[in-house]
């Protein structure tokens, strides 16, 4: 089966949930920099019964080991619109942490550009606004001792792994490859989406403050927010629970407000 078909009826890209047959929106995950599906492992769960949790698997890691890395982010975003097309049948949300803050922003932006799509909303955590000039360390070429000692600081990655040669190996490429693809992201301006934005942040992370985070209301012409927690940049796990409680409230005034607006469109 082809990575990149978009034809087949299960895409190597997504890893579905047990879908309820209540659920009335889609949400599609895109994780951060070296990170995969199964960080999202614990959403179906969490999440209120009427959304289906669609984590989505990027090329290079878990059962997709053999799939060439992407170190630009146009062709990632366009390989995997093409791949997950089918599978974006409204009402859908996209969520992307870091690196898949840009992904799930430049492909909201692809989906309205090339098919008329746009989803129901968009959020995004972690990452500064993509207008924002990228003025962080640039680390994806670094020399292994001084690129592993980045990727230790930023907290992400549990000592153990640090620290197991054989795990290392493996993870080096793909850190490298996901570092690349977003410290070369380069914005190119275009109309605000018309869904809302919701960007979330940790307190002490110094990669996305919340002035980072607040010039994402540049990027929707609907309502915005955000959203802080405890935490540093890997706040998505430190306060994973009062975060998936604040993300279940989010989707289903979202599941909600579709349903009435949807009712409401009926002659």
């Amino acid at each position: 089966m082809s990575s990149s078909s978009g034809t087949n009826r299960k895409s190597s890209w997504l890893i579905e949930s047990k879908l309820n047959p209540q659920a009335k929106l889609r949400l599609f995950c895109f994780p951060y920099a070296g990170g995969g599906s199964l960080i999202f492992r614990a959403w179906p769960n969490a999440l209120p019964s009427s959304v289906a949790v669609y984590p989505v698997q990027l090329p290079g890691r878990e059962n997709r080991l053999h799939d060439p890395l992407f170190t630009d982010l146009p062709s990632l975003v366009g390989s995997a619109a093409t791949a997950l097309l089918p599978h974006f049948k409204p009402p859908f949300a996209l969520l992307g942490f870091s690196m898949g803050a840009l992904i799930a922003f430049e492909l909201a932006r692809l989906l309205r550009r090339e098919h008329g799509l746009e989803p129901s909303h968009l959020f995004v955590g972690g990452h500064t606004a993509p207008q924002v000039p990228f003025d962080k360390t640039v680390s994806y070429n670094l020399p292994d001792p001084e690129f592993l000692e980045h990727v230790r600081e930023l907290n992400g990655t549990p000592q153990a792994i640090l620290e197991h040669a054989e795990l290392m190996r493996l993870m080096l490429p793909i850190l490298r490859a996901d570092f690349k693809v977003a410290q070369t992201y380069a914005y190119v301006p275009d109309a605000p989406l018309d869904c809302p934005i919701t960007a979330y942040g940790g307190l002490q992370d110094p990669e996305a403050t919340r002035q980072d985070l607040e010039a994402w209301r540049e990027q929707t012409t609907a309502s915005f927010s955000v959203k802080m927690f405890q935490g540093d940049h890997f706040f998505l796990h430190s306060a994973e629970t009062l975060f998936l409680q604040t993300l279940s409230r989010q989707l289903l005034q979202l599941a909600a407000d579709d349903s009435s607006t949807r009712s409401g469109a009926r002659p």
